[in-house]
């Protein structure tokens, strides 16, 4: 999902939206927990197969030539191929409302993260390196995707009190 973030520190909550009602939607509703896979620049195409209009019974993992691991903690599979992934437990689903307070057809969808798997190589003194991970980030058109990178890193710290 494009429309994704991390929302609090402890627990570590993350979220997104579908737009749409979507069979992922289905299942977290259905079985209370998801994976959420980090999508780099190497993955872009293979993850964008997994977001087509097919039928439920269509495995998205197969349809992309993506590979399934079982996660640790959660019965729902991670995508091996993805260097980052959450383990999440869902907190709340909340159908979004326009502004006369009529339901729309989009749900935020909010988890706790309760497994986290790093691709070891990721790691510098034990901080993950975002440069290095090859993130993509959805862009202002509907195709428009950007590259993360060392050139985009500047650093801001606190103010003290």
């Amino acid at each position: 999902y494009s429309f994704f973030n991390g929302f609090n520190y402890i627990p570590p909550l993350i979220g997104f939206s579908s737009n749409g009602y979507k069979d992922t939607l289905r299942n977290i509703e259905e079985t209370k927990v998801f994976v959420w896979n980090l999508v780099t620049r190497p993955l872009a195409e293979q993850m964008n197969q997994t977001c087509a209009p097919v039928p439920p019974h269509v495995n998205e993992f197969d349809l992309a030539g993506l590979t399934p691991i079982n996660s640790t903690l959660i019965d729902v599979p991670r995508v091996k191929e993805s260097p980052v992934t959450f383990e999440c437990k869902c907190t709340q689903i909340h159908q979004l409302l326009n502004s006369s307070g009529e339901n729309i057809p989009t749900w935020m969808v909010f988890g706790e993260v309760v497994a986290v798997h790093i691709d070891k190589s990721l790691l510098k003194d034990g901080i993950y390196n975002t440069s290095n991970a090859q993130h993509i980030v959805r862009g202002g058109g509907p195709g428009d995707y950007f590259n993360i990178g060392s050139d985009q890193l500047f650093q801001m710290f606190r103010p003290k009190a």
